[in-house]
């Protein structure tokens, strides 16, 4: 193989793994974020919902750390500046409006991201084929709840809208490309916004503005710079594990 060849490869995988860290990264961090409402939930069928949805994002984010290197090392020892998940997945659960619209907004990016994957040959195609019906429980549980809430009690459509107010600055960074990912950005931006548009109409939402409003904020989770809450929530995260390294159960 020439010199020329051997470095396009080695650059290929480089943004393959990128991709992959990406990935994993949301899936982990927004895992985590759901369980933290175990035994907090407003009803305990709820309690079990958000439960097995954080164990599905847990099994991708270990399929898709273990391509990386050590999954553990890479969940409980990495530093806040080496996580590249999204600002959204990251943010705090807030009261129970905004669990379900941060869960609406990016597991309805997840499952067009995932059928587009899972459509391709990329080495992540095979993790995808399988993510992507789970992550349509997903989508399809956070819209019913939005429906239920923004078509509810006053006081629920109030809720909600706020939330969906709130963390609508978090979703342009979806949309940012990402190295090593093989997918038609502009197409999944296009489905994303009229997916959720038709979702939060239906719930009779206002539509917050879009990308030229002052609100709109790509965010820079890829790079590296996370929000206040994240670290908070990565010291709680972390804490077993660096309270008692080399431990074993």
């Amino acid at each position: 193989m020439t010199q020329p060849a051997q470095h396009t490869q080695h650059a290929q995988h480089t943004k393959t793994t990128d991709a992959a860290l990406a990935l994993g990264d949301d899936a982990l961090v927004l895992s985590h974020r759901l369980g933290e409402w175990a035994g907090h939930a407003p009803v305990l069928e709820e309690e079990v919902a958000l439960a097995n949805i954080a164990l599905d994002l847990l099994g991708q984010a270990r399929v898709l750390l273990s391509t990386v290197g050590d999954e553990d090392e890479l969940a409980y020892l990495r530093e806040e500046r080496a996580f590249r998940n999204l600002q959204l997945v990251e943010q705090p659960n807030g009261d129970f409006a905004h669990t379900i619209a941060r869960q609406l907004y990016f597991s309805t990016y997840q499952h067009l991201l995932y059928g587009q994957l899972a459509a391709g040959d990329s080495t992540f195609a095979p993790l995808a084929g399988k993510a992507v019906k789970e992550v349509a429980y997903h989508q399809d549980h956070a819209r019913q709840w939005t429906l239920r809430l923004g078509d509810g009690t006053q006081e629920s459509h109030a809720r909600m809208q706020r939330a969906v107010d709130a963390l609508w600055r978090f979703t342009g960074e979806m949309f940012q490309p990402l190295p090593g990912l093989d997918v038609n950005g502009q197409d999944l931006h296009t489905r994303w916004t009229a997916t959720i548009t038709a979702v939060l109409q239906e719930a009779t939402l206002t539509v917050p503005d879009g990308p030229h409003s002052g609100a709109w904020s790509a965010g820079a989770g890829r790079q590296g710079l996370h929000t206040e809450p994240f670290g908070r929530m990565l010291a709680e995260m972390q804490h077993l594990h660096r309270s008692h390294p080399g431990a074993t159960w």
